[in-house]
This record gives structure tokens, sequence and C-alpha cells, in this order.
């Protein structure tokens, strides 16, 4: 069973059961014993030994703690905490408040949101993160929905980190693009320089970022969207209020005027500096060089983010006790209470990832993306179309496993491997495909962990996030695949980039006439 069709049954299961009961952690629940049962061939005892195992590894792997599994859940409670803090003091309302009087329009509060969506491209998750913490009081007050900020948040972090040579991902992708060419003499670039030059071949991430700031300029929206932009402008809900929200506190603190600006700007700036502080810090331990590029390919992201997280938490407390003094309902006993809100509030998104990393532990044995990729080279396609093939691969194998770099890792050897051998001067578009067909899995993934700390970061629930971002995300694939095509066709990558701007600039312009006339028919409405 392991590395045939029925290994993808698993994935398969979870995916389909997210949709059809909307009940996250039973559907990833029943993926992982499905996962357990078919890797031991469904005898009782070594399917509780592999659920064991699922779990396990996730804190303890090969003799040793899973460091970074531990930090990344460390880092998701500090962050709970932190914003228990912030609001606590204040600094919430403070802060939206401040905002409110600079960000004037809704326009400008959204661009903002995408703006610092592009600006923080050293790691997606700390993208989703601190975006969302930044911009949630700003979105809310402008009645902008919680799954318009978690669309902007996703489909920012991952697709600017990916085309950045300065970022985590560009660390291990320029890395893996070493090994590729390290056996090729016909090569005659530099991995980095490649990275840079596969940048303008990522059709995907051009058409996503471009639907982004269409999306965050204009009040278009799609289906499901659409009516969560309608609730939040028409009853000032910016989410809905029968569904859980991760990071969404339940706690009702008492409320003063003592909040300060600073009680929610200052930890996250201490957030984001003493994180980026101890990426280059690792990252010159480990490298030993002062090389940007060494220090980023050697940087310790999920630690960094732990010492960045505590940082803030503590810069956040002692900024509500230095209410205290005029605060009359500021106490410790508070703080307490805000400690244990924090934890609670994450414990669901923490669960999620659990039981989304146990899935990915079983996808991984029973060589689902292997099986995947087997399928392309035993197909003898024809070279022309192998960089649309492995795009519509990528995405379908991200898709699957809820994981980008797993597709990496596999699909970037075997694509670069046909292609030198085969048709060298589209090794890099075929590589900038399986980057792009990455992405897009991966943020259409309901099992992915980008998109559950995407919803997390901005306070959305899980499944309103993939419902609402799959269209988009969709269209921008359609585009990718049309462009991927007329590369194929003619083998210049510039006719392909010319086909993905004429496709968006047709439908930008046919959106933005039904926009017109949707206004123009509720002012002849009001006449």
């Amino acid at each position: 069973m392991i590395g045939t069709w029925v290994s993808i049954l698993p994935p398969l299961i979870a995916i389909v059961m997210v949709f059809a009961t909307r009940r996250v952690l039973l559907s990833l629940g029943a993926g992982v014993v499905s996962g357990a049962l078919i890797a031991a061939a469904f005898e009782p005892a070594s399917t509780l030994k592999n659920l064991w195992y699922s779990v396990k590894t996730t804190f303890w792997d090969d003799g040793a703690l899973n460091a970074g599994n531990v930090y990344i859940i460390i880092f998701i409670l500090l962050l709970g905490i932190i914003t228990a803090f912030v609001s606590l003091s204040g600094g919430s309302r403070a802060f939206a408040d401040w905002a409110v009087q600079r960000i004037k329009t809704k326009r400008g509060a959204k661009l903002l949101t995408v703006s610092l969506g592009m600006a923080i491209f050293v790691d997606d998750y700390f993208n989703a993160l601190a975006v969302g913490q930044i911009s949630r009081p700003i979105t809310d007050r402008h009645k902008i929905s919680r799954a318009k900020l978690a669309y902007f948040i996703d489909s920012t972090s991952a697709p600017i980190c990916v085309v950045s040579p300065i970022s985590s991902w560009g660390a291990f992708l320029i890395g893996q693009l070493a090994l590729i060419f390290g056996g090729a003499a016909a090569i005659n670039y530099s991995p980095l320089s490649a990275f840079i030059m596969m940048a303008p071949m990522n059709f995907y991430v051009i058409a996503t970022l471009s639907m982004v700031f269409f999306l965050a300029w204009t009040n278009f929206d799609l289906f499901e969207m659409k009516k969560h932009e309608q609730r939040a402008t028409e009853t000032g809900h910016v989410y809905d209020p029968d569904k859980s929200i991760p990071g969404q506190l339940k706690e009702d603190f008492p409320t003063h005027t003592y909040g300060k600006v600073r009680d929610l700007v200052a930890p996250i700036i201490m957030l984001i500096f003493v994180t980026f502080l101890m990426m280059f810090w690792t990252g010159y331990v480990v490298g030993g060089s002062m090389s940007i590029w060494t220090i980023f390919e050697n940087t310790d992201v999920s630690f960094s983010l732990v010492v960045g997280g505590i940082a803030a938490t503590v810069l956040a407390g002692l900024l509500y006790m230095l209410q205290m003094k005029n605060n009359n309902t500021a106490s410790f006993s508070l703080m307490g209470r805000a400690i244990v809100s924090g934890v609670k509030v994450m414990m669901s998104p923490v669960l999620i990832l659990i039981f989304a990393w146990a899935l990915a532990y079983h996808i991984e044995k029973l060589e689902t993306g292997l099986y995947l990729s087997d399928l392309v080279m035993k197909a003898n396609l024809p070279i022309s179309f192998l960089p649309v093939i492995m795009f519509i691969l990528a995405g379908v194998m991200a898709f699957s496993t809820g994981t980008s770099w797993g597709s990496f890792g596999i699909l970037l050897p075997i694509a670069g491997t046909i292609m030198i051998k085969a048709a060298p001067e589209m090794l890099l578009p075929a590589l900038a495909a399986v980057l792009a067909g990455a992405v897009f899995g991966d943020h259409c993934s309901p099992i992915s962990d980008t998109t559950i700390l995407s919803a997390t970061g901005a306070g959305c629930n899980l499944i309103d996030h993939v419902t609402t971002q799959l269209p988009y995300a969709l269209i921008s694939a359609g585009i990718a695949t049309s462009g991927y095509i007329v590369l194929g066709i003619t083998g210049s990558v510039w006719l392909g980039l010319a086909a993905v701007f004429v496709i968006l600039i047709t439908l930008f312009s046919i959106w933005a006439l039904s926009i017109k006339k949707s206004t123009t028919g509720k002012s002849a409405t009001q006449l």
C-alpha cells in the first residue's frame, strides 16, 4: 500500500471531511487514523503504534527534541498571551482609535495590510502572525471582514517568501538549487542568480499579488467572500459569532481609558526587532560568516520566534504594570487571568497544527508525494508541456500533503534531472513552475500549517478562510496555467509572462466594469 494510489486516501479523507463537516479536528483525526491503518495494513497493534509515533514525532523525533515544532507551539501560545496583555492594557482600542484618525478609508486599511504583508518577508509563519496582530485592530474598525484579512495575509506571506532570496524560504530553495546544479557541467549560473532569474517565471505569484492589490484597491468580491464583506459592512460583525475563532479572546477584561498606542506598538516592534536579531545571530553562529545568504541559509527561525515572543510578552506585561499606579482596575490577578486566557484561546490552532503534523507523518510514511511524482516520470510527457505539468502536479501534491516545502524537496530534483538531460533551456521555467504550484496547493489546502496560521493571525475561522480564499487562488492558478502553456508552446518566458498580464488586465477591466455598473445601479435605486 505504501507508494501506491492507496497512499492518497488519508489526505483525501481529511480534505473531503473538512469541507463536508466543517469540523477541522475531527477531519484531521480521521485522516490520521486512516493513515495509521493503511501503513499498518489494518493490523490493530501496529495501527496504535503508528498513531503514537505520529503524535510523538511532533515533540520528539530521532532521539531528540523536535525543536522546530515545539518552538512554533510555544510561540503561538506566547502570541495569545501578548494579545491578552494588549487587550487588558487597552492597547488594541487605543491603537485602533489612533490608526482610524490617520487611515481614514477602508481602502487605506486594506492597502496597509497588503503592504505590511509584503514588507515582512523573512518567514511566512512570522509574517502571518505579526501582520495579523498589527492590522486586525485597523481592519476591524473599518469593518473589513476577518476572512478578507486572512486572505491578504496568506496571499502575501508565502508568495513573497518564495521569490525573496533574503528569507527562510529563499535560503532553503537556494540550497536545493545548489544540489540540483552540483553535478551538471552545462549549468553556467549560480544557485543565487538562478533563484533571482526564476522570480518573473513564477506566474502564480505574479497573478496572486496582482489580484491582492486589485481587491485591496476596489470593493470587488466573489462568492463567500462577498457574503463576509456584506455582513461586516451592514452589521459590523467582522466574523461569524457562531463559529470558533482562533486568537479571539473570550475573557471580558475591565474597560478603562488608560490604554496607549505604545501598549500595542511597542510589544510588536520588540517582537519584530528581537526575532530579526536572533535570526541573524543564529544564522551567523551556525554559518560562521557575515554573508547575508549564509546567515539566512543557517538561521533558526522557530527559535528566533520564541525569543522574540518572550521579549514581547515581558514588555507587554511591564507596560500593563506601569498602569497600576493610576488604573484602579489593574491588578496582578488580572495578569494571571490574561495569561490563562491567552493560552486557552490558542489551544485550538495548536491542536489543529499537531493533528496536521501527525497527518503529515503518515503521508510521508506512505510516500504519497513520491507516488504522485512517479506518475509524471512514467508518463513520457512532451518536454514543452513539462512546466505546466509540474505546476499542476506540485499544486496537487501540496494540496494533498499540506506542505509546499515537501513538494519542493520531491519535485525540484525530478524537474531538474529531466530538464538538464532533455532541454536545459527550459530548466529554470520548470523549476519556477514547481515553486508556483507548491504555493498554490498550499494556499488551497485546509491541512496546511500556513493556512492554519494565517487564519490564526487574522482571527478568522479556518474553514471560512479556506472557502473564501479558494476562488481567488483557483483564478490565479488558471491564469498561471495559461502562462505556462504559452511558455511551453513558444519557448519564451516573456511571451508567457505577457499572456499572464493580458489575462489579468482583461479580468480586472471586466471586474471594474461590474463594480461601476453595481454602483450606478445603487445610485439609480436611491434616486
